[in-house]
């Protein structure tokens, strides 16, 4: 998994406040997945909302524009979480599983 920043937005936030949003692009090799969702704190954890996209080589990819923070989330496999992805920050849930953690600046 890896993400990568691109140009960013100005958002207004309460009190007049700015801050920047920015593109982050996510991708999974699981070439043998029928669909893969991205599930966080970012979209209410819903299993449907943010379905990515398989190239022809097998990765899912997608791009998120999110405000600068931190932010956990899964990702939702022909109806399954997936567990592991190698090199990627993990916090533990209440649920007794892992969340990764994504860093936008």
């Amino acid at each position: 998994m890896e993400g990568r920043e691109e140009k960013g937005k100005r958002r207004i936030k309460k009190g007049g406040e700015r801050s920047r949003e920015r593109g982050v692009q996510l991708s999974f090799d699981l070439p043998e997945a029928r669909e893969v969702y991205v599930v966080g704190d970012f979209n209410s954890w819903d299993t449907q909302s943010l379905p990515m996209k398989k190239t022809k080589e097998g990765v899912w990819k997608t791009k998120l524009t999110l405000p600068s923070g931190r932010y956990e989330y899964k990702l939702f496999a022909d109806g399954s979480w997936v567990e592991d992805i190698p090199t990627t920050e993990r916090v533990s849930n209440p649920f007794g599983t892992q969340n990764f953690v994504i860093w936008v600046e």
